[in-house]
């Protein structure tokens, strides 16, 4: 079985009642919302790649004001006749600030919309997991930076 680990980096940027998000599509091509953030590259730090792939995603440049905290899933992804891939992620969530830049879609990206939305009507949108743990530790600032019980 192949190993795989993704170190990713993603930023929760609210104000006026609002989270940025961004949108991709799933494997199976349906659109879903997520945040804006992404892998880091070799060598990079990932403050650095939260700042980096939000700026990329939104247009916006942001301040990162504290790190919320890390979530690791461990999952076995078995694809057809494929041998089945054994993925470790692990995942910085930062909390940032809009310091300047103008929203914008990104291009030939792995995203294709970037939009404010209520943070009243994030339940009712069709998101990654990924939204919900994040939105979680912005609430609940967990000492440890870990969320009590995992969201699957």
């Amino acid at each position: 079985m192949r190993q795989k680990l993704r170190v990713a980096a993603y930023a929760i940027c609210v104000r006026d009642g609002q989270i940025l998000l961004a949108r991709s599509p799933a494997q199976d091509g349906t659109p879903e919302w997520v945040l804006p953030g992404g892998g880091m590259e070799h060598g990079e730090d990932p403050y650095d790649t939260v700042r980096r792939e939000v700026e990329e995603e939104t247009g916006y440049r942001v301040e990162v004001t504290g790190l919320l905290g890390v979530d690791s899933a461990h999952r076995v992804f078995r694809n057809g006749f494929r041998p089945p891939v054994d993925h470790h992620g692990v995942r910085f969530v930062y909390e940032a600030s809009i310091i300047g830049g103008e929203l914008r879609n990104e291009v030939n990206g792995s995203t294709d919309l970037a939009a404010w939305h209520d943070l009243d009507a994030v339940p009712g949108l069709v998101r990654i997991s990924m939204v919900d743990i994040a939105l979680r530790m912005w609430r609940e600032r967990p000492a440890t930076g870990r969320l009590a019980e995992a969201l699957e």
